[in-house]
């Protein structure tokens, strides 16, 4: 393994930049080098929290630096595309937050430039590296839960409101990476309806429908005008139900021995009757950590070992291109759009291939 430290400067210090540093500071293997951010304000308190680390208004500042391996874009979207071309061209790794850029197109020149240079391209879907998220990974993938039937997402709060993008752009990129991973599977299409009541033509209220093959679909509810702070998920399979709910402190996860059967035979309607099953509700234990730290020490470890990342340019450009299908969709009404050509690296039917990892990084985010 290389023992050099990897030099990290971090672009964008205001909602989640700060997240960023303080999980960098406390990987081994890295040491943040640089902050950037436009607000001289942010700068300051960026300072007097890390005293040691250079600070800069200036984006050169940090590119032209030749001690810098690896730059954090952390951000408005709009900025996610230029800043990170302008990185890879500078020679530099990139790891750039949710969503990877406002277009397919935008995404697919980012991952011809980061392969043509042979750098680290890293989309920032942090719950990839969530022990909840891939415990339920862990039990979809069993088949205790059987065939899954739909799978249903609210992610709700009281703003905070976005200039350049609506709220889906906002809120579902979290729930788009955690249904694609769940289902190793791409939309055959999307469907969005939503609403703009405070700022004119943003949609501050959402809701996405994803149609998938054998009759499975899901439903992507977002709002920035909510009362309440919600973060759930419900995986409906054939034989049991799972209903994640991020907002809860240690029970995460809760498995409902519950399901609807149909009678195999009937000779007429009055004998056909559903029989409904309700049984124990189970918790399984789950070791607590911190994603965004798993996240950003597999950042720091994929450009080491030089290996793809769990969430590379592929997995973040084909969250862009469901959510750059919603947009078709509400300008057209809520109609249903067409996605019948994956743009992730495929078997042939539909299913998504993982890049390949190390031993080493397997054990990092089943830890």
């Amino acid at each position: 393994m290389n023992n050099k430290k990897i030099k990290v400067g971090v672009i964008g210090c205001g909602y989640w930049g700060p997240n960023l540093v303080r999980n960098l500071s406390q990987t081994s293997d890295c040491e943040v080098a640089i902050l950037c951010d436009a607000s001289e304000q942010r700068l300051r308190h960026m300072k007097k929290l890390y005293p040691s680390v250079a600070a800069t208004s200036k984006i050169e500042d940090v590119l032209d630096n030749p001690a810098v391996d690896a730059v954090i874009i952390a951000t408005p979207v709009r900025f996610h595309y230029p800043m990170a071309k302008a990185a890879l061209e500078a020679g530099k790794n990139v790891f750039i937050e949710k969503p990877m850029a406002r277009t397919v197109a935008e995404c697919e020149e980012l991952i011809a430039l980061s392969e043509a240079k042979g750098l680290v391209l890293m989309v920032g879907h942090t719950f990839m590296f969530s022990p909840a998220v891939n415990r339920m990974k862990e039990i979809v993938d069993s088949g205790d839960i059987g065939k899954i039937r739909y799978i249903a997402t609210q992610r709700l709060n009281l703003g905070l409101f976005q200039k350049d993008i609506n709220v889906a752009w906002d809120l579902a990129p979290h729930d788009l990476s955690i249904i694609l991973h769940l289902l190793e599977e791409t939309p055959e299409a999307v469907g969005c309806q939503g609403s703009c009541h405070v700022a004119r033509n943003i949609e501050d209220v959402t809701t996405m429908y994803l149609k998938f093959r054998h009759d499975c679909c899901a439903m992507v509810q977002n709002s920035w005008l909510d009362p309440k702070k919600v973060r759930q998920m419900t995986v409906v399979g054939s034989r049991r139900m799972i209903v994640y709910d991020d907002t809860e402190p240690l029970e995460k996860l809760k498995i409902y021995d519950a399901r609807v059967e149909v009678p195999p035979h009937y000779d007429s309607f009055a004998e056909f009757t559903y029989s409904y099953h309700h049984g124990d509700v189970y918790v399984p234990y789950i070791k607590q950590d911190e994603p965004l730290k798993m996240e950003m020490r597999h950042y720091i470890e994929c450009i080491k070992e030089g290996i793809q990342p769990l969430t590379g340019g592929p997995e973040g450009m084909e969250v862009v291109r469901i959510l750059e299908a919603s947009n078709q969709s509400l300008k057209q009404g809520g109609a249903s759009i067409s996605l019948v050509q994956p743009r992730l690296a495929g078997n042939g039917n539909g299913k998504l291939v993982k890049p390949a990892t190390t031993e080493e990084t397997a054990k990092l985010i089943s830890a």
